[in-house]
């Protein structure tokens, strides 16, 4: 395919907002043939959306003189931690083990090998919550269980397509603003639209760090999370023909 023909084809599938390599658009910017001025122009478009899942850690860590009862404790608190949250209507693709240990303890004196004096086991699960007004209620209910290690909120939208494409739409309409801007102060106008090229995306906040560890109790106190709001935020980086 000629040079011609190529720029022609990825002009074409923009216009028609279909999917184009970067490598292609990189090339055929700089080999579209331009008449007039070429003006290229950066802009983000943003939106927010309340989240409708979070994510935390809750974890049980147990600590025995032998590592079998290390972990056998630890079993029997994570299997109650699990019928827990099954019980409260969390579903089984939403329950994941994050990571299982078991390491060694040690006591350490001058000039004397380290002595091991128990071992300490250690599971941790991720949990999707996706009814989040009862996300708090069921982590009270889990450190009753004797879960001791509870990290998160990761909160996020299961299904951010529909406001990403309203960032997109946001991110154009601004480019195209600043285009003719630039275009009435030049005493020009804009011809057409020669290249678009999309940089960030959605990316989920990061987890919190460890807000909870507390020791199973009889009575513990009611959590609220609070999700607050999203921003689902593209860039475009727009090239303009100007005459």
């Amino acid at each position: 395919m000629n040079t011609r023909i190529r720029s022609a084809a990825v002009l074409s599938a923009l216009a028609m907002g279909l999917a184009v390599p970067a490598a292609a658009l990189a090339d055929d910017v700089a080999t579209v043939p331009i008449a007039g001025t070429r003006l290229d122009i950066s802009a983000e478009g943003e939106v927010t959306r309340a989240p409708d899942i979070a994510t935390l850690s809750a974890g049980v860590v147990t600590q025995a003189a032998t590592a079998a009862s290390a972990m056998a404790d630890n079993a029997k608190t994570m299997a109650a931690t699990v019928a827990a949250l099954k019980r409260a209507g969390v579903a089984d693709k939403d329950i994941r083990t994050a990571s299982l240990s078991l390491q060694p303890q040690y006591r350490y004196a001058d000039n004397q090998p380290a002595v091991v004096t128990g071992y300490q086991a250690s599971n941790q699960l991720t949990v999707t919550f996706r009814d989040i007004k009862q996300a708090g209620p069921i982590l009270d209910t889990l450190v009753a269980q004797g879960v001791n290690q509870i990290s998160g909120p990761d909160f996020a939208l299961e299904h951010p397509d529909a406001a990403m494409d309203e960032a997109r739409i946001a991110a154009m309409r601004k480019a195209r603003a600043k285009a003719d801007l630039y275009a009435r102060a030049s005493g020009m106008t804009v011809k057409r639209i020669v290249a678009i090229n999309e940089g960030g995306g959605y990316s989920p906040q990061p987890p919190r760090p460890v807000f909870m560890m507390a020791r199973a109790a009889p009575k513990v106190a009611e959590s609220d999370l609070q999700p607050g709001e999203e921003k689902i935020g593209v860039t475009v980086n727009v090239t303009f023909e100007l005459q």
